[in-house]
């Protein structure tokens, strides 16, 4: 195979990531019931802080307290229980992406797997054992413990470090975010693959080595250079 390693994205590479349906599990187990307004409202909170955690300007910790917050206040609990409680209910409805599995079992043993996630840590090990694939990977790099998140070239270097610092032209990287899983494995200087499945619009300024719809593409292009 032309890589030795291959680095995966987890949210919406490997995993759905269906958060409206895990806010409603959530509120289900409180006795609320969880609109899609309430959602639209939320994600108003939600979405520029993960922006502004890629950016490198506020931390994981600011996100779990500042998106929960109005509703700690309003159900007079605590943001680190929301917290929890909604990456519990994120790993009991966890699924797996179309092809992810079939696509780990024909590269496993052929090049060594990796993930580099800018999700919380306390989902990341209940969902690889849910989905039997705690032994799947060699490292799972979460932004969280290291300090930084994708796109910055300190998690991709951490990453490295943890695999032995194998040649930059023998691994890749694999992400549906354009930003923070392509442009910052460009800019660090290792072969990208986006995973494009909703089929957005190119961008001139960002390249990667390859673009698939599907991870079944991406197996046949792997398989491809085996």
């Amino acid at each position: 195979m032309k890589y030795d390693w291959i680095l995966f994205d987890a949210d919406e590479t490997l995993f759905k990531f269906d958060a409206f349906k895990g806010m409603q599990l959530m509120f289900e187990r409180m006795g609320v019931e969880y609109t899609r307004d309430d959602f639209e409202q939320y994600q108003k909170i939600n979405k520029p802080l993960w922006v502004d955690y890629q950016n490198g300007t506020i931390t994981a910790a600011d996100i779990k307290h500042i998106r929960f917050k109005g509703y700690a206040e309003q159900f007079n609990t605590t943001t680190t229980d929301l917290n929890s409680a909604f990456l519990d209910a994120m790993a009991d409805i966890c699924t797996m992406i179309p092809q992810a599995r079939e696509l780990l079992d024909a590269i496993k043993g052929k090049a060594k797997l990796g993930i580099i996630t800018n999700g919380f840590t306390e989902l990341q090990e209940v969902r690889l054992e849910k989905m039997a694939l705690s032994d799947m990977f060699e490292h799972v790099v979460i932004s969280e413990e290291v300090g930084v998140a994708k796109p910055d070239a300190g998690i991709f270097s951490y990453a490295m470090e943890q695999m032995g610092q194998p040649e930059k032209s023998r691994v890749l990287m694999v992400g549906d975010n354009l930003h923070s899983d392509v442009l910052g494995g460009v800019n660090f200087g290792i072969d990208t693959c986006w995973l494009n499945a909703a089929e957005q619009p190119h961008c001139q300024d960002i390249t990667p080595s390859y673009t698939v719809k599907c991870l079944s593409e991406l197996k046949a292009i792997l398989l491809a250079t085996a």
